[in-house]
């Protein structure tokens, strides 16, 4: 793990965005960062309708972009311009499938390092542009504890979130002082649809959502902080 870099950033007043919020972790992470005190915007795909999403958090100003098509994401950050200056990013789009190095499809690899990976890349790209102009941000991606232990069972998953990781602490080098970027890495979270998918196995252990959210929003509140850190969480 790189050295830890410590970063005091002025980030008063400014708008915090959370990608991928209309998922498991997502309405978590929407409370924690509009505990923070600043107007939150959250980002949909634009196959979720506005009628779910005004229903899941009514406080929340929505967008729809498709976070994995680079010029939708240019797009959604040029009416983010609109709005107020984003001081906080949060990626939280994601995806899971099982499969080993042998047993997975080029198509397999390519989804999710289309959905873990280009998903935070683009939307990192547009916000560290911002943020640096501005001279304050902060950035974190949700990684995940797979992206660390590597073990079997679901590699092309494990290897694009740990090129998430590497995505998180090559910008923090780039953005230096400027802006915080850091990862957080959950082992399994209680979500609805982990608890479909993992309906034989025994729960008890997994972190809540909340949890979770906490830790990136600790991550993203003003003052001083690290930099260029993945913090496992659970």
């Amino acid at each position: 793990m790189a050295a830890l870099r410590l970063s005091s950033l002025g980030m008063e007043g400014g708008l915090s965005v959370v990608c991928g919020a209309s998922g498991g972790l997502g309405p978590a992470v929407l409370d924690a960062m509009a505990a923070l005190g600043d107007p939150v915007v959250g980002v949909a795909s634009p196959r979720t309708g506005l009628e779910r999403l005004s229903a899941l958090r009514s406080g929340v100003r929505w967008e729809r972009a498709d976070l994995s098509d680079p010029a939708d994401v240019a797009a959604l950050w040029v009416r983010l311009d609109g709005l107020g200056e984003v001081r906080r990013l949060v990626n939280v789009t994601g995806g899971f499938a099982p499969g080993t190095v042998v047993g997975s499809s080029a198509e397999l690899l390519g989804e999710m390092l289309r959905l873990n990976l280009e998903t935070a890349w683009y939307s990192c790209r547009e916000a560290a542009r911002r943020m640096i102009a501005a001279g304050g941000g902060a950035i974190v991606n949700v990684g995940s504890a797979s992206g660390i232990d590597l073990g079997g069972g679901a590699a092309a998953y494990a290897v694009s979130k740990a090129a998430l990781h590497a995505l998180t602490r090559v910008l923090a080098a780039e953005a230096g002082d400027r802006v915080r970027v850091n990862a957080v890495a959950p082992r399994t979270i209680d979500t609805p649809a982990n608890r479909a998918w993992m309906s034989a196995a025994d729960l008890a252990a997994a972190v809540s959502p909340e949890h979770v959210a906490a830790t990136i929003a600790g991550l993203c509140a003003a003052g001083e902080g690290p930099t260029g850190t993945v913090v496992e969480v659970g």
